[in-house]
């Protein structure tokens, strides 16, 4: 494939200690990634001040944290944090799979 074209699957990998994170689009302005939880795993609350950010859950459920709010996402949920806005996995429920995307100002 070009590097313009992937599949995801081929990108996801689990380990037992820690989430996974692969790069799948890097450019000037937009990052495209995976990240893959067993459950029970978390990705601490976070923010990024100059980009807004998405998870895309594509396989699984987790409990995700935007701001003050947090619910059971599962497949199909588009999980959306806007710059500066805290965010995270407070805790992967089944196994998960989730699209993350960034902007870059």
């Amino acid at each position: 494939m070009s590097e313009y074209f992937t599949t995801v699957a081929k990108h996801a990998s689990f380990a037992e200690g820690k989430f996974t994170k692969a790069d799948l689009a890097r450019g000037a302005h937009l990052f495209a990634g995976l990240n893959c939880f067993e459950p029970g795993q978390s990705q601490a609350v976070h923010a990024h001040d100059g980009a807004d950010k998405f998870y895309l859950v594509l396989e699984g459920k987790a409990r995700m944290r935007v701001g003050e709010e947090e619910l059971d996402a599962g497949a199909g949920t588009l999980v959306w944090a806007p710059a500066g806005v805290p965010h995270g996995v407070v805790r992967a429920l089944e196994r998960s799979v989730m699209l993350v995307g960034m902007s870059r100002g």
